[in-house]
């Protein structure tokens, strides 16, 4: 298993805190292997990025609110997530790998739900979790009937090629990542097409993050305020924002998260801009009290 730089353990309090009831829309939590078992082929594992640590660095940014997306690392197995919203309370949602459907019963569903899940992320290739054709249809019918949302993770180069099967969904659909797109093209990027296509239909959702990883500029990552402006002012009640904390396969050190939220701040023109994109368009999309 190839070794990625850990998350950043000293998680600084911003300058500027979040307004009251602020959302991390995602965040990933890990655990004693001993106890949630990593999958075999897995493309990594971080125990040491436990809901414990994760709380803090929320503490420490003035966050009360997130949403738990399970890591490719346990594929179908959410118990590290089940748990982390037991210890996590009422103000943290779950997001399921869409791997679950592959093999859980309608009361394993039911109990996912139950536990605090709203949504099924369909993961990257390239990490090793995919779904067969038949699969995927009943993937799709079981995230309608339980009244989730779908979650599409971009793959490296861009979420353009892989976004056609989601396009006719009803339910609500999160585009993470702001679709990975090629900066060096701007607007024209196809990914970035398809994502200011797709934000007009009503129900498509974009997360701002990775920014860090996007950016071809490196710190303070200041060219990836067009492309957030972009995504803002197309659709400004559909705009998310998270951490990704712990940050995985980082390739080279993670930013301090208080700089990520930093970055966030850069992207917006006002507080009732950021208001909307961490209290406002979360609370609707995750079910939390508005």
């Amino acid at each position: 298993m190839p070794q990625y730089f850990p998350f950043d353990p000293n998680p600084r309090t911003p300058a500027l805190l979040p307004p009251a009831n602020a959302c991390d829309s995602q965040f990933h939590v890990f655990g004693d292997p001993a106890i949630y078992p990593v999958r075999e082929g897995a493309v990594y594992e971080m125990p040491s990025a436990t809901i414990e640590a994760g709380l803090r660095m929320h503490k420490a940014l003035g966050f009360t609110r997130g949403v738990i997306v399970q890591a490719t690392t346990y594929g179908a197995d959410h118990r590290v997530v089940v748990d982390a919203l037991k210890v996590a309370g009422p103000n943290y949602r779950g997001c399921a790998n869409a791997a679950v459907f592959a093999s859980a019963s309608d009361e394993d569903l039911a109990d996912l739900h139950a536990a605090g899940i709203r949504g099924a992320r369909f993961s990257r290739q390239g990490l090793g979790v995919s779904l067969s054709d038949a699969e995927f249809k009943r993937a799709l019918e079981q995230v309608k009937a339980l009244g989730w949302y779908v979650k599409i993770q971009p793959e490296a180069a861009g979420v353009a090629a892989q976004v056609t099967p989601f396009e006719a969904l009803e339910v609500p659909v999160v585009i993470d990542h702001m679709g990975r797109p090629d900066l060096t093209k701007g607007r024209e990027d196809p990914s970035c097409q398809k994502v200011l296509d797709l934000l007009t239909r009503g129900n498509f959702y974009v997360m701002l993050s990775l920014g860090e990883k996007t950016s071809k500029a490196g710190p303070p990552w200041a060219d990836m305020i067009p492309l957030a402006r972009t995504y803002i002012e197309a659709a400004p009640d559909r705009v998310i924002w998270g951490s990704d904390w712990p940050h995985p396969v980082s390739v080279k050190q993670p930013p301090n998260d208080a700089d990520l939220l930093e970055l966030l701040y850069s992207y917006t023109l006002s507080e009732a801009e950021r208001v909307k994109i961490l209290v406002e368009n979360p609370a609707r999309l995750f079910g939390f009290p508005a």
